[in-house]
């Protein structure tokens, strides 16, 4: 490992001392010198092409609205998906892509100073960015003073960071329509909100957007559990134990362990927080009952651990041995698809319990129950298969199905959370109300391929014979997305064949 790092470092030196992109190399002639000098270059091409990038996508913009109104589209339908389209051209997310566009506006129309300091390279995008945002409350007049009073030739940014930046534009913007800036802070608990975004090693960051006053209240009275807690020897309202601390027996817990412990519990009810909220886990039945170390996939957060998954069930180190009492009779259940005979390969966890095939377990928490769902694959490829329905609408198991195979929005580059499933084929059109012709989108997503021009294709036994999600924009171009490998399915080492044949290799999920 440590040769071929060596070796990937030689490479990218050989790749990186190259002829000076722009101008000269520095006059030193040393290898070190050389680098840096090109390292500016790129960062300075960068910021240029940020700004070619604004000037394009403004260009994009009248084109596309001058075309809609020439097809008859109202006005106040008029420039609808066009950020959609700037997201999947810069393979970025459709919420990332109208903030990119919304920007790019800004530039060009109504901050040409600024739009100058990032074409030389005094400002990168993430700055700009900056100052666009603390100037949206102005009127377009304070709003081009402002970008005046702040040229880059005055001086505004040289050595300047982030911070320093920021509060440069707002006394420059309260200077000229304090009543706006006033404004927007009264407004700005409007936008109050709690979200959750995973973060490395099966953690997750619970963020709260809040007015100032009740923010501090939090904290306050978080830091005065902890205190308390800590200042008894005890450990904290919340106990250390429900947040799964590993730093031994014994061990005292941290002042921020106890206030996470102390928020979980307040907010729940409950020590180790569950409390009734149900809990997707799809693992295969090698990992579950005999020790696999194949991950699994905790829906609304990503890949985890399989000894983690365990854990969470209360298995542990014992469940590796033997399958669940009723597990002959789930091993004879068949399905059929295009590809074959199909195996039962996946079982997941569940507000209900199946009438067939499921055993409850209590974990050694009393208020965690589990349950166990069949889920049927195809062999080798593992997508999830199913029969045709009647029903207009996505509901019960089909809805939880296609939410398991997609686990978050089918759209390129959006990972956002299912918000709705729908037909990828109308329903006015023919499309059928089934596994293959559902696909689970973010709200946004699914209201964009309904605009003028949108079209959707469900590829079903497409690339490896995962479903596949074909997206056409307005300007013919086309885009794919790939349903997720469930877990125990990514192994192309394996033959098809050996996949089918040997029996070692049936799968389950929890």
């Amino acid at each position: 490992m440590k040769q071929i790092r060596e070796r990937q470092a030689k490479a990218a030196v050989s790749a990186a001392h190259l002829p000076a992109i722009s101008r000269g190399l520095s006059q030193s002639g040393s290898v070190s010198a050389d680098l840096m000098e090109q390292l500016r270059v790129l960062e300075e091409m960068k910021s240029a092409i940020t700004a070619l990038q604004a000037r394009v996508a403004v260009a994009f913009d009248l084109a596309q609205r001058a075309e809609q109104a020439e097809a008859g589209v109202p006005v106040s339908e008029r420039g609808q998906g066009v950020g959609a389209q700037v997201a999947l051209a810069r393979r970025e997310s459709p919420n990332r892509g109208s903030r990119l566009l919304g920007l790019a506006k800004a530039l060009v129309v109504e901050m040409p100073h600024t739009l100058a300091a990032l074409q030389s390279g005094l400002l990168n995008e993430c700055r700009a960015t900056l100052l666009v945002k603390e100037t949206a409350c102005l009127s377009v007049e304070d709003r081009a003073a402002v970008d005046e009073e702040l040229a880059a030739d005055a001086g505004t940014f040289e050595g300047k960071g982030d911070r320093a930046i920021v509060a440069a534009v707002k006394a420059a913007a309260y200077r000229r329509d304090p009543r706006s800036v006033a404004g927007r802070a009264a407004r700005a608990a409007s936008e109050r909100t709690v979200s959750l975004r995973p973060a490395p090693d099966t953690m997750t960051y619970l963020t709260a957007l809040l007015p100032v006053a009740q923010g501090v209240a939090v904290y306050a009275a978080l830091t005065r559990a902890a205190d308390v807690a800590r200042s008894i020897g005890g450990t904290g309202s919340g106990g250390a134990s429900g947040s799964g601390d590993v730093s031994g027996p014994g061990a005292v817990p941290t002042r921020g362990q106890v206030m996470a412990d102390t928020l979980v519990e307040r907010i729940t009810g409950t020590p180790g927080g569950f409390s009734g909220i149900n809990l997707d886990l799809v693992m295969t039945d090698r990992t579950l009952f005999q020790g696999d170390s194949e991950p699994a996939r905790l829906k609304g957060y990503g890949i985890v651990p399989a000894e983690w998954g365990r854990k969470l069930l209360g298995l542990g180190q014992a469940a590796n041995s033997r399958p669940p009492a009723n597990s002959e009779q789930a091993n004879t259940g068949r399905a059929t698809s295009r590809s074959g005979p199909a195996k039962p390969s996946h079982v997941q966890t569940a507000q209900e319990p199946s009438k067939a095939g499921q055993e409850v377990q209590e974990a050694p928490d009393p208020g965690l129950a589990v349950w166990l769902r069949r889920l049927y694959t195809a062999p080798g490829t593992g997508e999830l298969l199913a029969t045709d329905s009647k029903a207009r609408l996505f509901t019960g198991r089909l809805r939880r199905l296609i939410e398991t195979r997609d686990d978050t929005c089918r759209t390129p580059y959006c990972d956002a959370p299912i918000r709705h499933i729908d037909h990828v084929v109308s329903w006015q059109s023919g499309g059928k109300t089934n596994l293959t012709n559902g696909a689970g989108l973010c709200e946004a997503c699914n209201h964009t391929k309904e605009h003028p021009g949108w079209t959707t294709a469900s590829l079903h036994g497409g690339t490896h014979g995962v479903h596949t999600l074909e997206i056409t924009t307005p300007t013919g171009h086309t885009y794919q997305a790939k349903a997720p490998p469930l877990p125990g399915h990514e192994q192309p080492h394996l033959s098809e064949s050996a996949l089918t044949s040997d029996p070692s290799l049936s799968d389950a999920s929890l």
